[in-house]
């Protein structure tokens, strides 16, 4: 085995206290060694920079090799467990867990990566799996202040495989999106990645979607940062279109999920205006495109937005709503349409990748945790 620098398994330590394993982890990480066990388990560090580390090479040298025979690696994790489910036939579990901004969401793809090239002959539901994340990431991960792709819910991808050790489907639990983040974002951070590239890779469309610059939307440009060096919205835009064609999503269906994103972004720019006891919309033209995009009655959703109703005694009261609540109604209704759409989005991808039969008995499950951070501002999603 290659000569690498500190201790690899930490559990070997002379002496096990917080500081010498920081300061072991630390003389690994200035020479680019970010993997580190502590007995069966794994630390990483993130680099914040391409390593290449994990190239179909680096797969194969892995493969059916014990765990600790080889320098420490994600990929040795995700054999040991992948052969512990064949040798034992029980199903085993991948936990992930960390803070914001520690490289949960890609350790999580190098996991499936990995289990995908263990099956010689690839399928193409192993193809439709790794695909699903694509879209995930778009409307599910944004920009925080520690990384520029950090996801933003929680998510148990259970990858259910056959008696031969191929993979046969896969079926994908999410929980707590973060959707505070959809009406406001720290400074420097963004709102999730969709939005952002649904302006770019439209722009032919813009009008019929009533786009236009970032800069010009309430939602996002509240924080200060509209693009990313090195990201080009419009292709990832591109990317995200093939993945939902991969996942077997219509294209009359990706046109009226562009139209209910659109709407959420117009949604963010209406005002409201103190009238007598209640309010009133200040630009109902904006209100126009909304109701247009998501193909309601403009009055119905005009009441929506600036009344409550109330039943007592059977009665119907409506009472207006104050400036502060239409805003308030406005940003509830935002959330909620993105978040059903998420949720949406959760239950079409497991219907093309799930299997077939109702219980899968060999299967691995990996757990992404929500990386929780602590906002100057701080929502539910915080708490």
């Amino acid at each position: 085995m290659a000569s690498q620098p500190g201790v690899q398994d930490m559990i070997s330590l002379p002496d096990l206290t917080e500081d010498s394993l920081l300061a072991n982890l630390r003389e690994r990480y200035v020479q680019d060694v970010i993997y580190t066990y502590v007995g069966s388990i794994l630390v990483s560090v993130n680099p914040f920079k391409k390593l290449s580390i994990y190239n179909a090479d680096t797969v194969k040298k892995y493969r059916d090799v014990p765990l600790g025979a080889l320098p420490s690696h994600i990929f040795a994790l995700a054999d040991t467990t992948y052969r512990n489910m064949r040798l034992n036939s029980r199903p085993q579990s991948a936990i992930i867990s960390g803070e914001s901004g520690a490289g949960k969401s890609e350790a999580t793809k190098l996991i499936l990566q990995y289990l995908a090239a263990m099956t010689d002959n690839h399928s193409w539901v192993e193809q439709q799996i790794l695909e699903s994340n694509t879209i995930l990431e778009s409307f599910g991960n944004a920009k925080t202040v520690r990384n520029n792709n950090s996801s933003r819910f929680g998510k148990f991808i259970e990858i259910n495989f056959d008696d031969g050790g191929k993979i046969e489907g896969a079926r994908i639990q999410q929980y707590l999106l973060e959707k505070s983040r959809i009406v406001h974002q720290e400074k420097d951070e963004r709102n999730y990645h969709i939005f952002y590239q649904l302006i770019a890779g439209t722009s032919q469309d813009s009008e019929s979607l009533y786009l236009q610059d970032a800069s010009g939307f309430r939602y996002l440009n509240q924080s200060g940062c509209i693009s990313l060096n090195g990201v080009n919205d419009a292709e990832d835009f591109t990317q995200v279109k093939l993945a939902m064609t991969v996942l077997k999503i219509a294209v009359d269906v990706q046109e009226m999920i562009w139209k209910l994103v659109a709407a959420i972004l117009n949604l963010g720019n209406l005002e409201h205006t103190k009238q007598g006891e209640g309010s009133s919309i200040k630009n109902p033209e904006v209100l126009e495109k909304v109701s247009d995009l998501l193909s309601v009655d403009f009055q119905k959703l005009t009441k929506a937005l600036t009344v409550r109703a109330m039943k007592v005694r059977g009665q119907v009261t409506f009472i207006p709503f104050k400036v502060d609540q239409a805003i308030d109604a406005r940003d509830a209704l935002s959330k909620a349409l993105y978040g059903n759409l998420f949720g949406w989005l959760v239950k079409n991808i497991n219907a093309v990748i799930s299997t077939n039969s109702s219980q899968a008995k060999k299967f691995i499950g990996v757990l992404d945790i929500f990386g929780f951070e602590n906002f100057v501002v701080n929502s539910f999603e915080q708490l």
